[in-house]
């Protein structure tokens, strides 16, 4: 698992490998078609010659490059992408943008708030208010009320809320000192 700091590196090298790569677009414009296919000859060449000296290594990408490379290729057809010389197989760099994909709906349909949600201010309110009023009903009795009112709570919110608020068991309430 990468931590924000991990994720900050990642970040920064995704913006440095897309800055490069954009310079690298701008150097090709004025190269003709046949430049250009010259160059995709020798970068294929080092590709080869690359997984010959590797031999049965498998070459390790990192976050960045796995990241740039999805985004790049995910738009390809499956068959011509299968058709370019890389160092992994097609299905890899489609796996690698589904993860790229989950990982940031995962992001962003985290809650902002860990945890079970906090009882409505209404209904606190409204506990407190039947506690003050009814000084003899523990909290069992105030939460049959609540449902009856309509208002969907649990027995152990109310306690809670009593709890919370420093409000004592019933029959201690009732008393007087």
């Amino acid at each position: 698992m990468i931590d924000a700091a991990g994720w900050a590196v990642v970040l920064l090298r995704l913006v440095y490998l897309g800055v490069t790569n954009a310079f690298a677009v701008l150097r090709l414009l004025p190269m003709s078609n046949g430049g250009k296919d010259v160059e995709i000859l020798a970068l294929r060449h080092q590709i080869t010659v690359l997984e010959r000296q590797l031999g049965k290594q498998k070459v390790c990408f990192d976050a960045g490059d796995r990241a740039f490379l999805a985004a790049l290729l995910h738009r390809l057809p499956r068959d011509v992408l299968r058709r370019v010389r890389l160092l992994v197989r097609p299905d890899t760099v489609l796996r690698w943008h589904r993860d790229l994909v989950a990982r940031r709906h995962a992001a962003v349909s985290r809650p902002k708030r860990p945890g079970r949600p906090r009882t409505e201010h209404s209904v606190r309110t409204l506990v407190l208010r039947l506690a003050r009023e009814n000084p003899s009903w523990g909290y069992r009795r105030l939460h049959g009320e609540l449902l009856v009112l309509g208002v969907k709570v649990a027995a152990s919110t109310v306690w809670e809320i009593f709890h919370d608020a420093g409000i004592d068991p019933a029959p201690e309430r009732t008393g007087t000192t």
